[in-house]
């Protein structure tokens, strides 16, 4: 483990507005490049946006907010949800489910496909859920640029960069599921 990416964990964990974490994403991009056709199963599991270069406030942290990400890579999905933390976030969120497809190099294609308000678990199964299909008009993506069990950080279409770290205490069936 570098100093970078130590000092990197640090800030995605206690300090998600500090001002130098454009530098040292950029920083840890240059000395720890992923390797996705090598690391692809690292991409599975549930991810917690921690910072993003974005202006917009659904693709921002917030210590109010839970904006995760849910990568099933293996079955070709992934689900974006937002919901609030604590005990009112398994109330009501709002999630995006999409089709996944690694395409070459550090590439994986994302077609979003339905989008909502997922409500809480009904007794004997089952969510309320109002979610529509999403007219996507070309297919979106994310360049992989620094993955490892802990941290994943990804460049989007609309040049966006965002780091996320790992949540061991999801599982992808939790996100799925909603």
């Amino acid at each position: 483990m570098t100093q970078t990416r130590n000092t990197l964990l640090e800030r995605l964990r206690h300090d998600p507005s500090a001002k130098d974490l454009p530098q040292l994403v950029e920083r840890l991009e240059q000395e720890q490049p992923a390797d996705l056709p090598l690391d692809a199963d690292l991409l599975s599991g549930v991810w917690e946006l921690r910072w993003s270069s974005s202006t917009q406030p659904w693709l921002k942290q917030a210590p109010w907010l839970d904006n995760l990400q849910a990568l099933d890579p293996e079955n070709g999905r992934g689900c974006n949800l937002l919901r609030l933390r604590g005990a009112l976030g398994v109330l009501a969120g709002i999630s995006v489910q999409a089709d996944l497809k690694q395409l070459e190099g550090c590439r994986v294609e994302v077609r979003f496909r339905r989008g909502g308000w997922v409500g809480p678990q009904l007794p004997g199964g089952g969510r309320l859920q109002l979610l529509r299909d999403v007219q996507q008009s070309f297919p979106a993506w994310l360049d992989i640029t620094v993955l490892d069990q802990q941290l994943r950080i990804c460049r989007g279409n609309a040049g966006t960069t965002f780091a996320l770290l790992r949540r061991d205490d999801l599982s992808l069936n939790d996100l799925f599921d909603t």
